[in-house]
């Protein structure tokens, strides 16, 4: 491991932390695509198994930030367990509805609640940001280091997922699924020493993160961005269904997501200088021109080698995403402005996939791809809007700093070093 990241690893317990945020935050790339094996191998209705999918994505959109602000009030042992007993509970109930042929209603009532299923990598950010507040060059690669973290389970999730329910049973995908949240959230709510300290007094006005102006910019670039993702997906498989060769899907978004890893990882060595703001919009930028070539590929060697290309820019943005975000929200809201930027990408993911689906459906795959260029090109539009909001945070928030126009680095509005 190069010594940049043996560097963040050097403080106590953070290797057990993140090896458990990894495992927590599996079922995020496998639960909805679990759903969408079970419910077309048991019914063969693909409109349903589509339903279930973005029902648990906007359930999750809408009930992850509320669960994260009760973390930032109340820490995360005290809140995680119970709402991750409620999921696993709710998870359990569409098995056994799937598996009893219960009516629709019942499928669509359990799967909104196991939406209310614990950002984890919102949770690991947040314990890293507590250990090295103020050492800028640490965080950036612990940072990354997330990032990597989150391409891998993108990259094996949705094939174990899917494995598991073709080769095994049904309900398998999903199944795993809830067993990985609960070791990875138990586990992690066991280690204390490395748990951010809960600030019920400073929230007790109950305002929402999502009040900063920074982070509003940051949600709604995601939603474009989630949009992006969502169609890829979508268009990939119908695409490779047309070529003859549907199970190729699989691997081909793996490359896209290994793509991005391996920007991660290479992001997290470098020193950077200059505003994170022109960073993270030139980022949008790169990610919308890398949807272009999408358009051109005619066959999966040449699909796969431009989704690689795409996939170089999605990690750095990740990555400069948090730290904005870390900027622009009171640290005693961090854990809920991270979950924000989730939120966003989730309730883009599902526009997108419902937008490429129509357009497939009507124009065939190859089409589909004007969506996520379409997409990126609205990221863009929101990022050249609100690029001003993003240069200085509000300085009168507490736990923001300000940012200089040659290092990105400035003072905390109390005085105390820079958080970010």
């Amino acid at each position: 491991m190069p010594s940049p990241y043996r560097a963040i690893f050097a403080a106590p317990g953070t290797a057990s932390f993140s090896v458990a945020g990894f495992l927590g935050r599996m079922p995020l790339s496998m639960m909805g695509i679990g759903i969408v094996t079970m419910i077309s191998q048991v019914t063969g209705r693909y409109g349903l198994a589509g339903a279930l999918s973005a029902t648990l994505a906007m359930s999750a959109a809408v009930l992850g930030p509320l669960v994260s602000r009760l973390v930032d009030r109340h820490g995360q042992r005290k809140v995680l367990r119970p709402v991750t007993l409620v999921s696993l509970a709710a998870a359990t109930g569409l098995l056994l509805c799937v598996q009893q042929q219960a009516p629709d209603w019942t499928l669509f009532v359990f799967t909104a609640v196991i939406g209310c299923v614990p950002s984890v990598g919102a949770m690991t950010r947040a314990r890293w940001a507590e250990i090295y507040r103020g050492e800028e060059r640490r965080l950036h690669t612990a940072y990354s280091w997330e990032s990597i973290v989150d391409e891998v389970c993108f990259i094996f999730g949705p094939i174990l997922s899917i494995g598991l329910s073709t080769a095994w049973f049904p309900e398998a995908g999903p199944m795993f699924a809830g067993a990985f949240l609960a070791v990875g959230v138990f586990w992690l709510t066991s280690q204390r020493a490395t748990e951010p300290v809960p600030h019920p007094k400073e929230d007790a006005r109950g305002t929402s993160a999502l009040r900063s102006r920074g982070l509003q910019v940051l949600t709604l670039a995601f939603v474009a961005t989630g949009a992006i993702f969502g169609s890829v997906d979508v268009v990939t498989v119908a695409f490779a269904e047309e070529q003859g060769r549907k199970a190729a899907a699989s691997l081909v978004l793996a490359v896209y997501a290994l793509g991005s890893g391996l920007a991660g990882a290479v992001f997290g060595l470098l020193h950077l200088k200059g505003e994170a703001s022109r960073r993270w919009l030139l980022g949008l930028c790169a990610m919308a021109v890398s949807m272009i070539p999408l358009l051109l590929a005619g066959n999966l060697p040449l699909l796969a080698v431009a989704l690689f290309v795409a996939g170089l820019s999605i990690a750095p943005t990740m990555v400069t995403t948090m730290a904005l975000v870390e900027a622009h929200v009171p640290r005693t809201k961090l854990t809920e402005g991270m979950t924000w930027t989730g939120t966003g990408l989730a309730v883009g993911v599902a526009l997108g996939s419902s937008a490429a689906g129509w357009v497939v459906d009507a124009s065939g795959a190859e089409a589909g791809y004007v969506v996520p260029v379409v997409s990126g090109a609205l990221a863009v539009a929101v990022g050249l809007l609100g690029h001003r909001r993003l240069r200085r945070p509000a300085p009168n928030r507490e736990g923001q700093r300000e940012q200089d126009g040659s290092s990105g680095v400035g003072e905390r509005q109390d005085g105390e070093q820079p958080v970010a």
